[in-house]
């Protein structure tokens, strides 16, 4: 069987990631804060902004998760073939 490859992210690109956006947070925060609008369109803002991260983290999450479950699944399937592969030379020997 093959050897799979699985990529594993570095600690300086973890780093990075978290900073880039607690960035983009501050930056998004401070946006509303000074924005010229009603509390309550601040509010609204802050809502919508909240909600946009959240929805996309959990797009994100669910892909790579729809994608590791591929993975493993064709790992089986493979693993089964290369027994039932196994399993014929055998016999023919």
């Amino acid at each position: 069987m093959t050897e799979s490859y699985t990529p594993k992210h570095t600690a300086a690109w973890k780093g990075f990631t978290i900073i880039s956006f607690a960035i983009a947070a501050g930056m998004m925060a401070a946006g509303i804060w000074s924005l010229e609008a009603s509390f309550a369109a601040k509010g609204f803002y802050a809502m919508a902004s909240v909600m946009l991260v959240h929805s996309a983290i959990t797009v994100t999450k669910t892909l790579r998760d729809e994608e590791e479950a591929s993975r493993f699944l064709n790992r089986l399937e493979e693993a089964r073939t290369e027994k039932l592969l196994m399993g014929a030379e055998r016999r023919a020997d």
